[in-house]
């Protein structure tokens, strides 16, 4: 995928192309008048496939039908990096600033590809325009995401004889009781609306089903607001298990982690990872994003484009939420397709939003100037 990106912008001229060392791949278009650089960016990875039959269309063909692109990465997010990678182009002796296009990895799996990007100033843009689906909308923000496990250990036994073990199980119906309670209690942004959690698996050791587990994690789905840190989260949780256990048996333990994975990008570097997506939101009065919409326009009638947030997290969260730096959302294609063995991109928007992109690139510059 780098390579065939990295070859496609030299085949559009554009004036720099590289490949960082975790592997983003980051194109530029040479401005006209030393104005603001405004960055493109969309992803390179995308989430499981799932089952082949389950699709409509095979999650690979990529195979047109009744005006849509059908298939994995169509709308989340192929599609959209074709746009941008072509939008910026066309601006080539245009734009007052430069252009910079940056297609990252990593995005579905914590954002390392964004943070690793600007942490180590690649790049350094005054604004980012984020590619995933918004309908035509401007995008404001998103909650993030957190993933947390809650780590049960007893010990095992033959399943035979469970009075010789301690079943890690056996607190599982309390660690429930408590996130219910936990997510009753969530605050709430006017806008982006309340955090959300909601336990989404149990991974079980030893796996075997004649065996008495000594260790059950529960895995916790978190959406977060703005501000969220690590901390802050793991202490929400244990004060809550302490209601609801309030003291672990004896011969049992009881842990609550963030979720880490090591991660190894197609370079070969390697890390360990936290799991964790910022979150942010971007003022609708801002003048990057009333100079967005009003660029922008609706695709059926007059007037600006609607501004509203994301349901779902993006990049955004470590380029604004953390980075500080100006961010919003602008792609064709519907949220509710993402994700889904229905994914698909509407061919007849996507050329109605790649014809609003060098309005929407100048006018954010100039908004910036």
């Amino acid at each position: 995928m780098a390579s065939r990106i990295l070859l496609e912008m030299k085949d559009l001229e554009y004036d720099k192309v590289w490949a960082d060392s975790l592997g983003n791949v980051i194109g530029v278009i040479r401005g006209t008048q030393g104005g603001p650089p405004v960055m493109l960016n969309c992803h390179m990875d995308v989430v499981a496939e799932g089952d082949h039959g389950a699709w409509e269309y095979p999650p690979f063909d990529a195979e047109l039908a009744g005006g849509c692109l059908h298939g994995r990465g169509s709308m989340d997010i192929k599609g959209q990096l074709a746009l941008q990678t072509h939008a910026a182009a066309s601006l080539r002796e245009e734009a007052p600033g430069d252009v910079i296009v940056a297609h990252t990895v990593f995005e579905e799996r914590g954002g390392w590809g964004m943070e690793y990007l600007l942490g180590n100033k690649e790049v350094e843009p005054a604004a980012v325009i984020i590619g995933e689906a918004t309908a035509g909308d401007i995008t404001t923000g998103h909650r993030g995401r957190a993933e947390v496990e809650i780590v049960l250990r007893g010990r095992a036994g033959h399943a035979s004889a469970p009075e010789r073990a301690r079943n890690a199980l056996d607190l599982v119906p309390g660690v429930l009781r408590a996130l219910e309670d936990l997510a009753a209690r969530q605050d709430e942004d006017p806008v982006l609306g309340q955090a959300s959690l909601v336990p989404t698996g149990i991974d079980i050791l030893p796996e075997s089903r004649n065996v008495v587990p000594d260790e059950a994690v529960v895995v916790v789905d978190w959406r977060v607001l703005p501000g969220s840190t690590d901390e802050g989260l793991l202490l929400q949780v244990e004060e809550s298990l302490s209601r609801f256990i309030p003291e672990v048996p004896g011969g049992m333990g009881l842990e609550v982690r963030m979720a880490k994975e090591t991660q190894t990008a197609y370079t070969g570097h390697s890390e360990v990872r936290d799991l964790y997506t910022p979150g942010f939101l971007m003022e609708a009065d801002d003048p990057v994003i009333v100079a967005a919409a009003e660029a922008v326009g609706r695709r059926s009638g007059k007037g600006a484009a609607a501004v509203r947030p994301w349901t779902f997290a993006t990049d955004g969260g470590w380029s604004q939420g953390v980075f500080g730096v100006p961010t919003l959302g602008f792609a064709p294609g519907e949220e509710r397709f993402a994700h889904t063995n229905r994914e698909r991109l509407d061919v007849e928007e996507a050329r109605w939003a790649f014809s609003r992109h060098p309005g929407l690139i100048m006018a954010v510059q100039r908004s910036l100037a």
